[in-house]
């Protein structure tokens, strides 16, 4: 999965459990069709370590972040 096709996400549960995930924009964006319709039952997918399946009842909040942030120092232009 190349650097680019791919997003973070933090997922909130009931109960303060969190779960961070590297999916593909397309996962992110399936997620969110599934959140937005009430969907019941489980949702599965494939992520950067491994396969999930998560209660989409359950779920409190995605958090999906714009770009991956670096801890370094830049050349300013």
């Amino acid at each position: 999965m190349a650097s680019a096709d791919r997003v973070r996400l933090e997922i909130a549960f009931e109960g303060a459990q969190a779960l961070t995930v590297y999916v593909t924009t397309g996962v992110a964006d399936e997620l969110d069709r599934a959140l937005g319709a009430a969907a019941e039952g489980a949702y599965s997918f494939e992520a950067e370590d491994g396969r999930y399946t998560v209660a989409v009842r359950k779920i409190v909040f995605v958090k999906r972040f714009a770009r991956e942030s670096r801890v370094g120092f830049g050349a300013a232009s």
